[in-house]
């Protein structure tokens, strides 16, 4: 990928390369999946993701408490598995509890566990899941839908590594590494009174952050075909081949539900197919409401000012394609919310809608991040 190209762009470029196969109109798994790597159950190809794994491979010798940010269906519990696969008790058990299906009554048995006839219902001892991930690792998933009265008793087990279940006067030490992850904005929910700041500050000390799929596009033909390949196993199907229609259609996709959405796609589209290839109709959303609406959408109605009317013969020396356009807004409206908060990101973040680290991955991508200081942008200037 050249320096001025985008990750969309390269993705597009990649399945328009030349030579040979890629001058075809289907493309073999095997091409889609070059230059990608299997890391520990992960498809590896973005360099955001070998960022990813290199942060990993730094921390996973030490017992370090780690929160992974990010969306929801970014890969989290992967990132999770290759951090415990890489550490130093591999062997021992990879314990996963969403804390979302806590029940509030009994959350702190859950975590903790329990002694007979310590509650209704109690008829036996339960470890809890700290108990049974011991000598391996917790990863707590959704650690934001943690109840607020709990927290304070994870906290302790996380800097104590001892844990008291329900009913009994006895601690028991846990020899466990505790990975949480939360699409939510902890720092907003500490201001707002939903999450304790000192369990924040304890989970954030090290932290991940996993990209949205929109933002390392170059993936995407890697994960297409690493789906393929599994749904090929899973339902005895034998897809070799995505047409160049359907793959540029699968590339330009938003994919707000990430690579969980990506996967479910690719899964209706292997099931639909006949033979061994799997071409634009049979793609799930390719059909449907939303592909109707938008052919009644005007285009003179979405060109925005300045844009030429197709067809004035003036579109030959417009410069920008929609990726472009996308990129000059979001870089202006990055600046000036830096400008207004004197530089201040936090600030900046709370404007734009943002969590923080969106802001410091903007200012690394359009090369604002280099030398910063508080008065950079302390006056108001032109762009």
């Amino acid at each position: 990928m050249s320096a001025n190209e985008s990750p969309d762009t390269a993705a597009m470029n990649n399945l328009r390369a030349e030579p040979a196969e890629a001058a075809c109109e289907w493309l073999s798994l095997e091409y889609l999946a070059q230059g990608s790597e299997r890391i520990g159950g992960m498809v590896v190809r973005s360099a955001q993701v070998r960022k990813v794994l290199k942060t990993i491979s730094r921390l996973s010798p030490y017992k370090a408490t780690v929160l992974i940010h990010g969306e929801s269906g970014t890969g989290k519990e992967l990132v999770a598995r290759a951090w415990h696969t890489l550490g130093p008790a591999p062997a021992g058990p990879f314990v996963t509890f969403n804390c979302s299906n806590l029940v509030e009554s009994l959350a702190e048995s859950q975590l903790f566990g329990h002694v007979r006839g310590a509650f209704t219902d109690a008829c036996e001892d339960s470890l809890g899941y700290f108990r049974s991930a011991n000598g391996g690792t917790l990863f707590l998933d959704e650690i934001g839908e943690l109840p607020l009265q709990l927290q304070p008793k994870l906290l302790r087990a996380v800097e104590t590594h001892e844990i008291q279940p329900v009913g009994s006067a006895r601690s028991y030490s846990v020899d466990i590494r505790l990975v949480a992850a939360t699409n939510r904005d902890l720092r907003a929910m500490v201001k707002a009174g939903q999450f304790r700041d000192d369990l924040y500050y304890r989970l954030n000390a090290q932290a991940i952050l996993v990209p949205p799929l929109r933002e390392r596009r170059e993936a995407i033909p890697a994960f297409v075909a690493h789906f393929i390949e599994h749904f090929n196993r899973l339902f005895g199907k034998d897809v070799k081949f995505v047409s160049r229609a359907a793959m540029d259609v699968v590339c330009a996709n938003q994919w707000f539900g990430n690579v969980r959405e990506l996967g479910h796609a690719i899964e209706s589209a292997v099931l639909m197919t006949d033979g061994d290839r799997i071409d634009v109709d049979d793609l799930p959303f390719h059909h449907g409401d939303a592909a109707d609406e938008a052919t009644d959408i005007s285009v003179d109605a979405m060109r925005p000012h300045g844009v030429p009317d197709p067809g004035s013969g003036a579109e030959k020396d417009w410069p920008y394609s929609l990726d472009a356009v996308v990129r000059e807004a979001s870089k202006l409206a990055l600046i000036r919310a830096l400008q207004a908060t004197q530089g201040n990101c936090h600030h900046a973040a709370e404007l734009l809608g943002v969590s923080r680290y969106t802001v410091y991955r903007m200012l690394n991508r359009f090369g604002l991040a280099e030398g910063l200081t508080y008065r950079t942008f302390r006056k108001p200037t032109e762009v």
